[in-house]
This record gives C-alpha cells, sequence and structure tokens, in this order.
C-alpha cells in the first residue's frame, strides 16, 4: 500500500489538521515585517508529526549592501518554562533525573541526565506551566515565583524561547511523589544536592544547558549569591 497522501486528500498540517489539528503551519513566518533587510519568499512545511520542521527561504540584505536568497531549516516545538527550587537556609537544590534519547544516541554514555524540572507552555501561560510542571515532576506544589529571564536554547535552528524562573521549597512541604506523567512515559528521579555540590558538577554529571545557567544565576545573582 502506498504511504503517499492520495491526490485530493489535502495536506495535513496545511490544507487539512495534522495529528494535533492544525492548519496553515506553512504560513507561519510569512508576515515578518521587524526586520526590513529580510524578506521572506517562501515556507516549505518539511513534517508536523508532533512538533513541526519548517524551510523557509529568504531574500537577505547584507552590511556591505548585497543581497543573497538564503535557506534556513527550522524546528518548531513551542515554548517552555523552567523552575530552579532552592532552600536558601539549608542551601540545597532540587534537580531532577531522566532519560533523554536524543543525548544518549549523541555521545552521553546512558541518557540519564540531571536537570531543573522544566517542560512545553501547552498553551498556558509560562508561570502557570511552570507551577504545573513542578508539581507533576517533583511533588512540590510551590508558592511565589520568580521569573528571573528568557533565553533562546538554540536559535540557529530551534525556535524554542525558555522562560526561566525560581522559587523556594521546604523539604516537608512536599505533596506527592511526583516522577511524571506515567502516560507520556516519563520515569522521573528527584535529587537533592547542595548548592555547592551542584556547582562543582557543571561540566561533569550536569551538562543540561538550561540547569547550568540557573546554577550560575543562583550562585552569582540569586539565593546564594555571597
Amino acid at each position: 500500500m502506498s504511504s503517499e497522501t492520495p491526490v485530493g486528500a489535502g495536506r495535513p498540517g496545511i490544507d487539512i489538521p495534522d495529528r494535533r489539528g492544525r492548519t496553515g503551519l506553512d504560513q507561519t513566518g510569512r508576515d515578518l515585517t521587524g526586520n526590513p533587510r529580510v524578506k521572506v519568499l517562501d515556507v516549505t512545511l518539511l513534517s508536523s508529526n508532533w512538533y513541526v520542521t519548517r524551510t523557509t527561504r529568504f531574500e537577505f540584505e547584507h552590511s556591505d549592501g548585497h543581497r543573497s536568497v538564503e535557506e534556513r531549516e527550522t524546528y518548531d516545538r513551542g515554548n517552555g518554562a523552567t523552575i530552579l527550587l532552592h532552600d536558601a537556609a539549608r542551601r540545597t537544590v532540587l534537580l531532577i533525573r531522566q532519560f533523554r534519547f536524543p543525548a544518549y544516541v549523541n555521545g552521553h554514555p546512558d541518557g540519564n541526565l540531571l536537570e531543573l524540572p522544566a517542560g512545553l507552555l501547552d498553551e498556558d501561560e509560562p508561570e502557570a506551566a511552570i507551577r504545573r510542571e513542578a508539581r507533576e515532576e517533583t511533588g512540590y506544589e510551590i508558592g511565589e515565583v520568580e521569573h528571573v529571564f528568557d533565553a533562546y536554547m538554540s536559535p540557529g535552528s530551534i525556535t524554542e524561547k525558555l522562560f526561566f524562573f525560581a522559587a523556594p521549597y521546604r523539604s516537608e512541604e512536599r505533596a506527592d511523589a511526583g516522577g511524571g506523567l506515567a502516560d507520556e512515559g516519563e520515569d522521573i528521579e528527584l535529587v537533592e544536592l547542595d548548592i555547592d555540590d551542584a556547582l562543582s558538577r557543571i561540566g561533569d554529571d550536569i551538562i543540561d544547558a538550561k540547569t547550568i545557567m540557573l546554577l550560575q544565576w543562583a550562585a552569582l545573582r540569586g539565593p546564594f549569591a555571597a
């Protein structure tokens, strides 16, 4: 049986809904006007299985005035949020350990990374999303949160912007076991570390970018700053 879309059936993500109910995914970026040196010429949808991959052709005016036609592939998984849970009195932070196949297939010994709780926004505002993720992954119902900064994590190809937060926690206030959502295949271990221990492990077994960024913020300007 052919796997090609029958003639007249439409193209998922463009003319007809894809598996997440989306259409018009080939229109993203066509209306951009913020940079007069960039003129989008065409957008091609490559895939929309769960996240979205596109190739965009655009005309670009270089600093010397000449213009060229460039092509870039972008991977759109939506925006996300992450949080550092800290106990300043005990000088501890909460991390999680979970299996990450992309890291495993790219040379990590077992794919089990130490990192901060995080997740996609999924239509929520960043603060609401990180409260949801913190509860699901750690079991803590967090109180007041601090919005620290935002960052594009891999702007050469991935569109995602990550919202960074921090919040205090108390060990006696854990509401449940956490561990993630079993129906999404999550199997998450909660790991409490002394902040100095965590900082010393950067580049060793703490090699996740968002985690490194918030740990360094915590030591330089955050709850553990001198």
